[in-house]
């Protein structure tokens, strides 16, 4: 029996490379310590930071099998890696990932219809996909920003919740009042919201939402996993943290994951800060030090937060 996902902070995973570019397995091992001893709830792998886009099916697979064994069921581990547009390929790439021992299966919004479709389109071809999908597998939903982002209307996300089948919705709608409809439409459900954005996060905890699934987890998941703990009984602590926290993620837009591997370097995690997506040349001596800057800042932050 698969377990049912907790909330709290649930990183998008990272993939390291070698310098031949293969997916290098020894630091992605010490990257799942590195999650695990920091707190996290649960691990997201395959996903956008994973750079599944840039991996083939036989990487995305052979990740969320690695990442599932070196977890050893300390935490829950779902994935994403259907990137295919037919809709015929995207169920060969489904089943592929369903066998990989992961907790939950997670679908892509903007693969289940165009930018044009209605909502309409997206609910046949979601329907089509659960039933080719084994029924004891949770599915999850994520709101990835490539090739564009397509949110999901709080109607469907009802019917996904009222369909008992889905557990997991990584957001990115980074809008208060879209969380609350959306809470509205799974209160009382088994479909629980993972908020991806910082700035919201704090205010959004207090709607029901389960937990943070973003890309700052790659830099201080543990402040988050505080965050969490602590947000109800310290108020003030936790409001000054998520200021930091909040301006901290501009570093988003500072060629991530190259930036959030060049950060684990610097924790000893990874070798490398190599990327698919992105030319590691073009991370600046500058972009450097500040990354050097928030490490330290972070530092500041963990000292003052197990005081």
């Amino acid at each position: 029996m698969r377990r049912k996902l907790q909330g709290g902070v649930w990183p998008t995973m990272l993939t390291p490379f070698t310098k031949e570019d293969k997916v290098d397995y020894e630091a992605l091992g010490r990257l799942v310590e590195w999650y695990i001893d920091r707190g996290v709830h649960g691990l997201f792998a395959v996903c956008q930071s994973s750079e599944m886009f840039r991996l083939t099916l036989g990487e995305r697979a052979g990740i969320a099998e690695f990442v599932v064994k070196k977890a050893a069921g300390r935490v829950p581990v779902v994935a994403s890696g259907h990137i295919a547009d037919s809709p015929e390929d995207q169920a060969a790439e489904l089943t592929v990932m369903a066998g990989t021992g992961i907790d939950a299966l997670v679908l892509i919004t903007n693969r289940l219809a165009g930018p044009g479709d209605p909502d309409e389109v997206m609910a046949e071809q979601l329907q089509r996909l659960i039933e080719r999908l084994p029924q004891d597998l949770p599915l999850g939903m994520y709101e990835c920003p490539y090739p564009y982002k397509r949110l999901i209307s709080p109607e469907l996300l009802k019917w996904c919740a009222d369909s008992g089948r889905f557990q997991f919705l990584k957001d990115t709608c980074c809008d208060l009042e879209t969380l609350r409809l959306r809470m509205d439409a799974v209160r009382g459900s088994g479909l629980q919201i993972y908020n991806a954005n910082s700035a919201t996060l704090l205010e959004s905890l207090p709607l029901g939402i389960a937990g943070y699934s973003g890309v700052m987890a790659n830099f201080h998941p543990e402040l988050y996993v505080w965050l969490l703990n602590r947000f109800r009984e310290e108020p003030e602590e936790t409001g000054g943290l998520m200021d930091f926290l909040s301006v901290a993620a501009w570093v988003e837009k500072q060629l991530y994951p190259v930036s959030a591997k060049y950060y684990l370097k610097l924790e000893g995690v990874l070798d490398h800060w190599s990327a698919r997506t992105a030319d590691a040349r073009d991370l600046t001596a500058t972009h450097r030090l500040e990354l050097e800057q928030l490490r330290r800042l972070t530092e500041t932050y963990r000292r003052r937060i197990t005081q």
